[in-house]
């Protein structure tokens, strides 16, 4: 599965950082970071998180963030990009304190699925014949444009098990290449293999479910 560019809309909650203390401190009023670009990044950071809180507060921490590095800000790329970018690297430091928390191993209790996958023989971890997965008649590439599809999507994506999403994430979302999500997460490229195997195959299986099934 190749990289997916992703600009969804879910339920917006709006985010609203400490405004009397942010205001009182010297620089920039954030007031329009809020107002421009907060739906935006509470919408980047719940796909990823997949916690309306979690997200909630690494907005906030992006805007304090920000506005002490303001000064340094060279103003090389627009100020969403940079919002982004600092955003980015909160979820990931997230992700990285998470992974030291949750044994590798977790993962692989998850699945009460495994009757899709060979357990024996030359095939062993591949579909079933039963299990497979069935041929999609949409187009992917008007999938990607239907934003009823990636609230769909979304939710498919917050049932998998924490670590096989937030590999999926950083490697499929994020576009991470591998060596960077195992540094991230603390396994290897046989974990990870592993790990991106399963979330595509329980992705999978839940969108047929619950958008592929509604659609027919």
């Amino acid at each position: 599965m190749s990289t997916i560019a992703l600009e969804y809309a879910p339920t917006i909650v709006e985010v609203k950082p400490r405004r009397r203390q942010i205001a009182a401190m010297p620089g920039p009023n954030p007031e329009t970071w809020v107002d421009e670009h907060g739906d935006y990044l509470y919408s980047y950071a719940l796909l990823r998180l997949r916690q309306r809180e979690l997200a909630e507060e690494m907005v906030q921490e992006t805007f304090l963030a920000a506005l002490k590095s303001y000064k340094n800000f060279a103003r090389q790329s627009s100020e969403r990009t940079w919002l982004v970018g600092i955003l980015k690297h909160k979820i990931v430091d997230h992700f990285r304190r998470a992974s030291r928390e949750r044994p590798v191993a977790d993962f692989e209790i998850y699945f009460d699925d495994d009757d899709a996958f060979r357990k024996s023989g030359e095939w062993v971890d591949h579909w079933t014949v039963e299990g497979a997965p069935k041929e999609w008649s949409d187009d992917p590439s008007q999938l990607v444009e239907q934003k009823e599809f990636w609230k769909i999507f979304n939710r498919c994506l917050a049932q998998l098990p924490p670590r096989l999403a937030e590999a999926f994430t950083l490697r499929e979302i994020d576009g991470l290449d591998s060596d960077e999500v195992c540094e991230i997460l603390g396994i290897t490229p046989n974990n990870l293999w592993v790990m991106l195997y399963r979330a595509r195959a329980l992705l999978r299986r839940s969108l047929e479910m619950n958008w592929f099934a509604l659609q027919a």
